[in-house]
């Protein structure tokens, strides 16, 4: 049986870092989570730190990470993922988060709560 993907990593495509959207699709392909689906966006807005890359799930904080420019920073992202798909709500605190991500982090966003939560 196949897992649906519920949680996503965007690489923003338009970002012109270290490593390109195809680079680093083929590096996180298959090292993310089975539950992990990466999608290719346009512009995160993030163009003064390439390459950029978010993190979305529903009912959960999202995160817009820059600066990704080596094996070790894409190790991080993997690491992340796990994180992040293992908490309820999305929120890490930037001392849970892997070292190499410390200093990267662009956004977090809140939680969209859900509507029979409002």
């Amino acid at each position: 049986m196949q897992i649906k993907p519920d949680h996503f990593l965007l690489i923003c495509e338009t970002c012109e870092g270290d490593i390109r959207a195809e680079a680093m699709h083929q590096a996180l392909a298959q090292k993310l989570p089975a539950d992990f689906e990466i999608r290719r966006v346009n512009c995160m807005a993030g163009c003064e730190r390439p390459t950029t890359v978010g993190f979305q799930a529903e009912g959960k904080a999202q995160y817009l990470f820059g600066d990704i420019l080596s094996d070790q920073d894409v190790e991080a992202l993997v690491e992340f993922a796990g994180q992040y798909r293992d908490t309820e709500d999305g929120w890490t605190n930037a001392t849970q988060r892997p070292r190499a991500l410390y200093d990267k982090t662009l956004a977090r966003l809140p939680r969209i709560p859900q509507e029979d939560s409002l």
